[in-house]
């Protein structure tokens, strides 16, 4: 199967599909850094913001999306939903 991998980090849901089979169309994270790594750990080019691509996003069958950590977590900045470009993408 087809999926997408939003919010992708460095892959951690491309590591377990990817493992079973399926074939990733679409990854895309906002930090520069994890799409960096994810470039190299899975030879897909990770996208920017999502928020600038939902017309690009190809058909697919599965839909993953890892929960935007970052504002709510004691490492991100603990801005929860008053942090507008995370807080309240998911």
């Amino acid at each position: 199967m087809k999926f997408v991998d939003l919010f992708c980090g460095i892959g951690g849901f491309h590591a377990a599909l990817g493992e079973k089979g399926h074939d990733c169309v679409f990854a895309c994270d906002i930090d520069k850094n994890c799409n960096e790594v994810y470039d190299k750990n899975w030879g897909i080019h990770s996208k920017g913001d999502i928020r600038e691509l939902m017309n690009e996003v190809p058909d697919h069958d599965i839909l993953c999306a890892g929960f935007p950590c970052q504002p709510f977590s004691k490492s991100g900045t603990q801005l929860g939903f008053g942090d507008k470009v995370r807080g309240t993408l998911f």
